[in-house]
């Protein structure tokens, strides 16, 4: 296997090279979410929850139409996940100021007590791998990602990853 503390695997190109490398996200995607799913589970929430909860913590006032672009998921599914998050108290709905139609999210305090012991988790993980790889691989790693994202949404997101 190539040295993955080294980040330079020779001839990383080779399908036995790509493979590793989808196999390594797949596991770290798993163990990211690890932890999370089991705090989820104890709210019978699930993924979906977890994304819309982060997305709209990440960006208060996120309309439902903006929601929809970031997850790039169904209305149906959306409707779904943020009915529930909403019943339960966990997110809250306004009316637009500037146009009636809209519906921008904000969590309650009770979502946002549940944002931030999900995200305290997976922060905790994500700042110990890059303690681990250091600077110049966490750059390498953000482009790696920024790289896997569809051109057409690069810019969308990079404006909204780069948000203070």
């Amino acid at each position: 296997m190539a040295d993955i503390k080294s980040g330079t695997p020779t001839l990383y190109l080779r399908d036995e090279e790509l493979r590793k490398g989808i196999e390594l996200l797949y596991f770290a995607y798993r163990d990211h979410n690890g932890v999370p799913d089991e705090i989820l589970a104890e709210y019978g929430f699930g993924r979906a929850h977890h994304r819309v909860l982060h997305f709209v913590a990440r960006s208060p006032g996120l309309a439902v139409s903006e929601l929809l672009g970031v997850l790039r998921i169904t209305k149906q599914s959306l409707s779904r996940v943020l009915k529930e998050l909403v019943e339960k108290g966990y997110v809250r709905q306004e009316t637009g100021a500037r146009d009636r139609r809209q519906r921008p999210l904000y969590l309650t305090d009770k979502g946002s007590e549940l944002e931030r012991r999900l995200s305290a988790v997976q922060r905790e993980r994500m700042a110990r791998a890059y303690r681990e790889a250091g600077a110049e691989a966490v750059a390498g790693f953000w482009r790696v990602l920024f790289g896997l994202i569809d051109a057409d949404g690069r810019d969308a997101i990079k404006t909204f990853i780069e948000k203070p």
